[in-house]
Parts: structure tokens; C-alpha cells; sequence
């Protein structure tokens, strides 16, 4: 689906999707409103969501989406970057939109969605059991990797990178950093800084200046992980 009050830019956007084999296009909206009753009623895998919008924008549209729902958003304003990362986005695309950057976008939205099924149907036979392992398509293939073996994620431009246990070299997948937190348990995993997420149990100390230390990497928790990061370190320090 895709929501944007220009027309133009609704067509631009329509052309894209119609122009790429996996993906396929429902219908499109200008007016916000209408569109979120829409999406509730008949939610969709994917959808492309301009921001800056009149009476309903884009950030407060994301916040009521159908939880299956994944978001690119679409806007001329780059300063709501980093906000789009704290709603269940994938990316963010900023106008005037080319169809190579719309590709890599759509790329990661492909990945998340095998990564999610692929993992999903590994899980089946026991849908209550944890789970230990994750696939991540790595170099056209799918690999599965130990959860145990994780050391940290790091986001590198448009992929991230595993920094895996024993291993000289992290793998490079392409997916965003919320779509890493979406397949990884919130119980082992901590996310500590818009480009990193951690296995809690493989930090082995933190100073005074809220620097993580894992192996021989060294990662500072920024301000907006802080408070999440000090309540679990309290709920596990000795009563």
C-alpha cells in the first residue's frame, strides 16, 4: 500500500512496485484518514508512508498499523531519520526518490520477510519451545546461525553486521536494524545504541562512562537505551 498526499508521488511510487517482480501493489491513498481504516481492515505486508501529511501524519499513522505491517517511509525531510527507526520501519527513503534507492529498500524488506517466515517455519513443531538458532541470508544464501554465538550487531549503511563468537570476520546481511531486533530474543538481546545491539550475556563489564566492553569491542550506550539498559543491570545485580 502506498499513502502520500501528493499524486505525484503516489505514481512515482506505484511505477516502483509495479516495475519490481516480488512485489505487489494493492492501492494507494492521499488521504491518511482514510487509508488507516483501510489498513486495518485489510492489513498488507509492506507499506510505502510519506510523513509530512495534513491531518493525519505519517509518525502518528505508524503507531496504529496492523502489527504484521512493516514501513518505508517516504518524505522531502530528513531530520525525521531517526524518529522513522522508533516505529516498525525499514527503511527511509528521501525525495526525490530514484529507483535504485527504492530497490535497496525494497531489498530489505524481501530479506526481512524471508528471514521472518524462514524462521518461523524452522520453529513449527513446537511453537512454545525457544528457539536457538536464526537463518540470515548471507552472500545469496541462507545461513543458520547459533543465537549462542552472537557477540553484537552492528548497522553498517544500508546492512548489518554479526560479529559471531571464534569467527575473524562478522556476516554482512541485508536488513535494518529493526528487523534484527524483530528476530532476535528480547530476553538474551538488548538493543544499546541506534547502531548496535548486544548479547547481554556476553558483556563482560561497563564503566563509568556507560562503554560496554565485549571481547575486545568497545560500545558506548547512548542516551535513549540508557534507562532500559540501567533496569536490567538492576534486576540482575545480587538482592
Amino acid at each position: 500500500m502506498i499513502i502520500d498526499d501528493e499524486p505525484l508521488a503516489v505514481e512515482l511510487i506505484k511505477r516502483f512496485v509495479e516495475r519490481t517482480p516480488y512485489l505487489q501493489f494493492d492501492k494507494c491513498f492521499t488521504d491518511s484518514v482514510e487509508a488507516l481504516a483501510e489498513l486495518k481492515a485489510h492489513p498488507v505486508d509492506l507499506l510505502f508512508l510519506d510523513i509530512h501529511m495534513r491531518d493525519l501524519d505519517g509518525m502518528s499513522l505508524a503507531a496504529m498499523v496492523p502489527e504484521e505491517t512493516r514501513i518505508i517511509f517516504t518524505t522531502a525531510f530528513g531530520e525525521y531519520a531517526i524518529d522513522s527507526y522508533g516505529v516498525n520501519a525499514l527503511d527511509f527513503l528521501l525525495k526525490p526518490i530514484n529507483y535504485a534507492r527504492f530497490l535497496v529498500a525494497a531489498e530489505k524488506a524481501k530479506q526481512w520477510f524471508e528471514i521472518i517466515r524462514q524462521n518461523k517455519s524452522d520453529n513449527k513443531p513446537d511453537a512454545n519451545a525457544p528457539h536457538d538458532t536464526i537463518f540470515l541470508r548471507v552472500d545469496g544464501e541462507l545461513k543458520r546461525i547459533n543465537l549462542s554465538s552472537i557477540l553484537y550487531v552492528a548497522s553498517l549503511d544500508n546492512y548489518v553486521k554479526f560479529y559471531l563468537e571464534g569467527e575473524k570476520r562478522p556476516l554482512i546481511t541485508h536488513l535494518s536494524m529493526k528487523a534484527v531486533e524483530d528476530v532476535l530474543p528480547v530476553k538474551d538481546f538488548m538493543r544499546v545504541h541506534r547502531s548496535y545491539i548486544v548479547a547481554l550475556q556476553k558483556i563482560q563489564s561497563v564503566d563509568r562512562n556507560n562503554t560496554i566492553r565485549i571481547g575486545v569491542s568497545f560500545i558506548h550506550i547512548s542516551d535513549s537505551y540508557l534507562d532500559a539498559f540501567n533496569a536490567y543491570i538492576k534486576d540482575n545485580l545480587p538482592k
